[in-house]
Order: C-alpha cells, then sequence, then structure tokens
C-alpha cells in the first residue's frame, strides 16, 4: 500500500473510530431521513452535544447531509455503508463463534 493509500485510509478510521460516528451512519443506512430528536433515538445512548458533533464531523466529510426531512447519507456515505455491509454478516458469524467458545470455556 503507498503513503498516499496508508494516509487516506488512516483519515477515514480516524473519522469513523470517533464515538458514535459508525452508529450515527449505520442508523441511516436505510435510506430513510431522520430528525435530530428520531436520529438520537436510533443511535442510543448518545448525547446531544456529541450527536451534534459527529453531524457536524460526518456532514464535512460529505458522508452525510440534511435536507427537508431531515438527515440522510450522501451518495458516498451510502458507498461507504455498501462496503460496510459486510461487517453486519461478519459479525453474525464472530458472535455465533463467540458463544461457542463461551459454552467451552464453561465445561
Amino acid at each position: 500500500m503507498s503513503t498516499k493509500e496508508n494516509a487516506s485510509i488512516n483519515q477515514l478510521l480516524k473519522l469513523l473510530e470517533s464515538r458514535y460516528a459508525m452508529r450515527v451512519l449505520w442508523a441511516l443506512k436505510d435510506g430513510h431521513p431522520q430528525t435530530f430528536r428520531l436520529l438520537q433515538d436510533s443511535v442510543g445512548g448518545i448525547t446531544p452535544n456529541t450527536l451534534n458533533t459527529r453531524i457536524k464531523e460526518l456532514r464535512v466529510a460529505g458522508l452525510m447531509g440534511h435536507g427537508d426531512n431531515g438527515y440522510t447519507v450522501t451518495v458516498l456515505g451510502t458507498d461507504l455503508l455498501k462496503r460496510l455491509n459486510d461487517l453486519q454478516a461478519f459479525a453474525g458469524k464472530w458472535t455465533s463463534s463467540q458463544s461457542k467458545a463461551s459454552a467451552v470455556k464453561k465445561k
């Protein structure tokens, strides 16, 4: 991987590693606009201040926008979420393997 590619992935990961950033995007993955309050409820456990900060960061990054009906992911954000869809499938497999490993340890 080139230095430029490393810098790009590091920059994206830094943004996505911010507390609740992935949850905010994930809450919008169905494509339906959400108001601030609905988005806060969808994310769960996020303070209004933190949500506001994440929204600003994700909007500056071009991953999220705001229209008449509320917040949505942009075309770029949708592309990212499509690429992360495999994460959902992996999470199911991983959880299952963790449950099996836990059951073996208890024996």
